[in-house]
């Protein structure tokens, strides 16, 4: 099987690239795939075999064709992207390297045969919008509003476009995603192929061993009880609510570590008049993320709008209790209260301190719940979800002939 994969990037440091990463390196050894990949950047993958489309290639191995890419605002160069990567294609094509199908992970181009909705951007957009006011921010920030808020709307009008089209074969990454697409885009016929963890790298036994170094470097003592947040969009991920919810706990001894991108001034004003200076980190990601999950003691996701939440599924992997927002597709697999604990709200920060409490004053409730978390993330493998793509491949290939 010949698959060409449209994709700005893929690495191990995101949560969309790094299940593709898996996915590709998955498609490549374990099943004969010849995978044609169209990217601006691509990182942390194996079997990479070519970097242009003038070597040959052998089936069971990644080909790299480089998109072009432009530096600006997110916004052009997303639209840059669009044509760009069809353009690329369109140059490569001949009767000996055609793909059998062409796939997508999310609103990459209208001309492909499936896609992977790791995200709705409409049900996203419903859950920020009050928060992307105007008058609901500074003037100085009026030009990042300006510009999500164009960025939203064009890729919902893509969504509106492309998930509408019946020719193309829809997964979704949880069973929340499947029922947006059917309730925005009538695409009652979406299959869920959940998202995995890598249980290799994020395990129990790496966390403790990299636990002490972790935590000295980021100055940690030993007696502070750290919660993490790994995401960028800190609005979506809930970050306003767990502020104020750690605000609540200040008779605690709690850290919060903010892992991601994105602006930092509006959180680290807020932090100044909730009196959280001292006790909140913003730190840039890292191909080292297992130093997070070891430095950390338990993970708190209260996203208003998650598609899956990988961190939470690796968290559990590595045996830390996780609070997780119902919003979040990963919370499907969360019993509250047996191997996890769940925010029916996202944005009620007394619920969430309550939660949060609980674990720090609970030591043994809180191991109890890592121990069933870490039980629950061994079942999801990355094996499974390629066998699963694999298969949904050939469904695809079959209705396409």
């Amino acid at each position: 099987m010949r698959v060409a994969v449209i994709t700005p990037f893929v690495d191990k440091q995101h949560g969309t690239e790094r299940v593709l990463a898996e996915l590709l390196e998955r498609l490549s050894v374990n099943y004969g795939v010849e995978v044609q990949l169209y990217a601006q950047r691509a990182e942390d993958i194996r079997f990479i075999l070519a970097r242009n489309a003038t070597e040959k290639a052998s089936i069971g191995k990644i080909i790299w064709h480089r998109v072009s890419a432009i530096p600006g605002p997110h916004l052009l160069q997303f639209i840059w992207w669009y044509f760009a990567n069809r353009f690329s294609r369109r140059k490569q094509r001949d009767e000996n390297s055609a793909p059998d199908l062409v796939y997508s992970p999310g609103i990459n181009a209208p001309d492909v045969d499936a896609i992977t909705a790791h995200v709705v951007f409409h049900a996203l957009y419903e859950q920020v919008r009050q928060q992307l006011r105007l008058m609901a921010n500074s003037p100085l920030h009026w030009p990042l509003i300006i510009h999500r808020v164009l960025y939203y709307r064009l890729i919902m009008a893509l969504e509106r476009r492309i998930y509408s089209d019946r020719r193309i074969a829809l997964s979704a990454v949880s069973h929340a995603v499947a029922g947006q697409l059917q309730h925005f885009f009538g695409r009652e016929d979406a299959e869920v192929i959940r998202n995995a963890v890598e249980t290799r790298q994020f395990n129990v036994v790496a966390r403790l061993a990299h636990r002490d170094n972790a935590r000295a470097r980021l100055g940690l003592s030993v007696h502070d009880f750290v919660f993490l947040l790994i995401g960028n969009d800190w609005k979506n991920k809930g970050l306003d609510a767990l502020l104020e919810a750690l605000a609540l706990c200040s008779d605690l001894r709690v850290r919060l570590l903010v892992v991601g991108k994105d602006l930092r001034a509006p959180y680290e004003k807020l932090c100044e008049r909730l009196h959280l200076c001292e006790r909140v980190d913003f730190l840039a990601p890292s191909q080292d993320v297992l130093q997070f999950y070891a430095a950390a003691d338990a993970y708190v996701g209260p996203s208003l709008e998650d598609a899956y939440g990988l961190p939470i599924l690796e968290s559990m992997a590595c045996g830390l209790p996780v609070i997780a927002s119902a919003a979040a597709g990963a919370s499907e697999i969360i019993s509250h209260g047996e191997n996890g604990l769940l925010l029916r709200d996202p944005r009620d920060a007394k619920s969430l301190a309550q939660l949060m409490r609980r674990l720090y004053e609970f030591p043994e409730f809180a191991k109890t719940l890592g121990t069933a978390a870490e039980r629950t993330a061994s079942l999801e493998s990355w094996e499974v979800h390629a066998e699963r793509m694999y298969e949904h491949f050939h469904k695809v290939l079959a209705r396409k002939m």
